[in-house]
C-alpha cells in the first residue's frame, strides 16, 4: 500500500468514524501519515537530506 493509499483509506474512515476514542487514534495516524509523505516529497526532490549527520 502507498503512502497515499493509506492517507486515503485513513481520511475515509475517520469520516465515517463517531466515536471519540477511535476518532483522535484515527486523526493522530492520519498525521502520522501525512508527514511521512511530506518527508519522502521532500527527499525526492531533494529539498532535504534524509541521511542522518553522524
Amino acid at each position: 500500500m502507498t503512502i497515499e493509499q493509506q492517507i486515503s483509506e485513513l481520511r475515509a474512515e475517520l469520516n465515517a468514524c463517531v466515536e471519540p476514542a477511535e476518532r483522535r487514534q484515527l486523526e493522530a495516524e492520519l498525521e502520522i501519515a501525512q508527514a511521512e509523505l511530506i518527508v519522502a516529497l521532500a527527499v525526492q526532490d531533494g529539498s532535504i537530506d534524509a541521511e542522518p549527520p553522524f
